[in-house]
């Protein structure tokens, strides 16, 4: 088990000015940082992955659509447009170390069409992720896809809609993260929502039903470890909530007051929760 935390935490992005933030994370016990990735041509790559190496962390890669991007639009060119946008993500993954690329990479998050999805977006989406698949295995990447709640995403929100997409792409390198802050919302029982995308998870986020210190809130915490050990997953728990003022991120995650007493502490504390918790069901 590797333990993760999102660096959205202290910024908005993750630059070169981002990284004496390193060792701290790692004293805090953290095998590694999650890093978004929004457009690869501007990625500090080689700074980023020289400050992994030094500090002994390892990373995992973020990702939304932004620019107008999407993978089920219906203009056949934005599709396209995207795809491509899409491969030059993960093979600057691949640059800076990570093995996994994660996120709601299908539309942006926030568009709310007012109608459910249509079998021509589902079947664009199912055409996307087949056709990523080389691009995945030549650069020895994963891709996770995200459901998000109701209210960030029309497009794909539960378990089980996340598990059937999987099952059409049917392809090794594409599965799903599962994060605890959404499933909160859009399933019956958080662990049985694992237990349902468990043949296709390779992405767990570890969040609070507030987006604060695991372990605070109302998330069924033992249930969730003890599925997570029924799986045999052996992969990243990572952290993510966001900083409680950083302008257009804090807006787009609806973070309107100090969650805690201040946004590390939800990283340093958190660690802390998930490491016990896990040793104590080894």
């Amino acid at each position: 088990m590797k333990f993760g935390v999102n660096t959205f935490i202290w910024s908005a992005q993750f630059e070169r000015s981002n990284l004496p933030l390193l060792p701290r994370i790692k004293e805090a016990g953290f095998d590694g940082v999650e890093v978004p990735l929004f457009r690869p041509n501007e990625f500090a790559t080689s700074d980023i992955r020289g400050g992994l190496e030094a500090n002994a962390l390892e990373c995992t890669i973020c990702s939304v659509l932004v620019d107008g991007l999407s993978l089920i639009s219906d203009d056949s060119a934005v599709r396209a447009k995207t795809r491509e946008h899409v491969k030059a993500s993960i093979r600057t993954a691949a640059d800076v170390g990570a093995k996994i690329i994660a996120g709601p990479l299908y539309c942006p998050v926030g568009y709310l069409p007012g109608r459910r999805r249509t079998e021509d977006e589902w079947k664009w989406a199912v055409d996307a992720y087949q056709s990523l698949g080389d691009t995945l295995v030549e650069n020895g990447v994963t891709m996770a896809i995200e459901p998000l709640n109701r209210f960030e995403t029309y497009f794909l929100n539960t378990a089980k809609d996340a598990a059937a997409l999987c099952d059409q792409v049917n392809h090794p390198n594409v599965g799903i993260l599962f994060d605890t802050f959404h499933a909160n919302i859009e399933e019956k029982s958080i662990a049985d929502g694992y237990r349902t995308v468990g043949r296709h998870l390779k992405h767990v986020h570890t969040c609070e039903n507030d987006r604060g210190i695991p372990g605070s809130g109302h998330v069924e915490w033992p249930a969730v470890f003890e599925a997570l050990r029924e799986l045999k997953y052996d992969g990243w728990l990572t952290i993510e909530s966001f900083g409680f003022a950083l302008g257009d991120l804090s807006s787009a995650a609806a973070i309107w007051r100090d969650i805690e007493a201040s946004p590390e502490l939800i990283a340093f504390e958190g660690v802390k929760f998930l490491r016990q918790n896990m040793a104590a069901r080894a």
